[in-house]
């Protein structure tokens, strides 16, 4: 379940409309805008809050006074790290069939050099080649300020090739990769199709493809510090929906729960929180998008929510019942869906397929009475999580992704009642060389969202 789509959804209806936070592409500093500074906006500006929210947060700061930024708990990843991954990703480009990776603002940007940049019609790359250096394509008039940010004390430094707006980036990109000895062109996954074919047209289609496997290899698995950055963030969302769960009141609307769920984390150092707070039969509808009513004593409140630390993302649901006094048909369903999420996490080791994952959550699921299939749990287990809410690889019952330790991802089977409630639990998992471990707590029951 993507956080950007069920931020989306939930909008329309009303049941987390300030979860726009979470923002376009999962990142503030990503932020994508159709227009750029040449037209009078900068698609690398942060926005602004509002003053009704600053009113919001002040008004909510009381109640969460026992709540202190955590942030600096945890180092964020320096310079010298995302020189090493570069390092890496020339290592593995050596053993691959391509020469040199073209990446535009995002994760993998970030990921390889600390720098962010904003999307506009016009290309601006990171590009690195198979001895492990680098350099830079920006629009002409960009340089300048380029230079600025990856020559800043700390930054990436390299070459900027420039193009200029009568001429296009692709010939001069080519030109680039032409004298540096490139000849097959790894583009990374999310790159827009625009560029890519506009390469192809330069230098061959045979002679560009999407890197996928390569940006698996590269990100997929994580090393000891995302790992510790992607446990403490998680702790934290966690910690924030047991918070804002006691602060939850009949007559409350998903939109006021919302508020309190994405003020928490903000105080515990979370940036770009969202969240997804679904009542009663609303929470059948995995993404939301039924509606926002007042919520009353035996109701269910699904939560799905998270945040970023240093630019890494959490992404955690709780299911619970207001009053907590569940129905036995809420506490059977919800037993289900935890026995579900504890036989997926029991199936985690190294060497075997993600489907494989799907699958015995799934299987948990239907022979409980909630089958065959998709039909009552209709999406995948998990996806993989980092510095994007959702990456490669996925439990997805048709991977044939094979897990090797460090990989991270979510494990959320959920079952969705129409016209009357539904049930999500989601823990990250990370698998380890000899099975799997989870970031945090797990949910002790449906009486209320905390921890045995």
């Amino acid at each position: 379940m993507d956080p950007q789509r069920r931020t989306f959804l939930a909008g329309l209806a009303g049941t987390a409309a300030a979860g726009a936070a979470w923002s376009c592409g999962k990142s503030m500093s990503d932020s994508p805008n159709p227009s750029d500074s040449a037209n009078g906006s900068d698609p690398n500006a942060t926005p602004a809050v509002s003053s009704r929210e600053a009113d919001r947060n002040a008004s909510t700061d009381e109640m969460f006074a026992e709540l202190s930024n955590q942030a600096g708990t945890v180092a964020p990843i320096s310079p010298a790290e995302h020189a090493a991954r570069r390092v890496r990703l020339g290592e593995l480009l050596a053993e691959s069939p391509y020469d040199a990776m073209v990446c535009e603002g995002g994760a993998t940007m970030r990921y390889l050099s600390g720098t962010s940049w904003g999307h506009s019609e016009r290309q601006f790359s990171l590009v690195v080649l198979a001895d492990g250096s680098h350099f830079w394509l920006c629009p002409h008039f960009e340089a300048e300020k380029a230079k600025l940010r990856i020559d800043a004390e700390g930054g990436p430094g390299g070459e900027i090739v420039e193009w200029d707006e009568h001429e296009y980036p692709f010939a001069p990109l080519a030109a680039a990769l032409a004298e540096r000895g490139v000849d097959r062109v790894g583009m990374e996954p999310a790159i827009r199709h625009r560029f890519v074919h506009g390469l192809q047209e330069e230098l061959g289609a045979s002679r560009v493809s999407a890197a996928l496997e390569l940006l698996v290899e590269l990100r997929g698995r994580k090393d000891a510090h995302e790992i510790e950055l992607l446990r403490k963030v998680n702790e934290l969302t966690q910690q924030g929906i047991v918070a804002a769960s006691r602060e939850v009141r009949v007559g409350m609307t998903g939109r006021d729960i919302s508020r309190l769920m994405r003020r928490a984390q903000g105080k515990l150092g979370l940036s770009g929180v969202w969240d997804l707070s679904l009542i009663g039969e609303a929470a059948a509808y995995p993404h939301g998008g039924f509606g926002d009513r007042k919520v009353e004593e035996g109701d269910v409140i699904l939560v799905d929510t998270g945040g970023s630390l240093h630019g890494y993302q959490s992404d955690n649901t709780r299911s619970w019942v207001m009053g907590g006094k569940p129905s036995q048909r809420v506490r059977e369903v919800w037993n289900l869906v935890r026995d579900a999420q504890k036989a997926a996490f029991e199936a985690m080791r190294p060497g075997d397929l993600c489907g494989n994952v799907d699958r015995a959550a799934r299987d948990v699921i239907s022979k409980g009475g909630f089958g065959p299939g998709y039909e009552y749990f209709g999406h995948r287990l998990g996806h993989g999580i980092g510095m994007e809410g959702h990456e490669d690889p996925y439990f997805d019952g048709g991977s044939r992704v094979r897990m090797a330790s460090g990989m991270t991802f979510s494990n959320e089977p959920g079952i969705y009642i129409y016209g009357e409630f539904g049930i999500r639990l989601e823990d990250i998992v990370m698998v380890t060389e000899t099975g799997a471990d989870h970031f945090g707590d797990w949910q002790a029951g449906p009486e209320s969202p905390e921890s045995a």
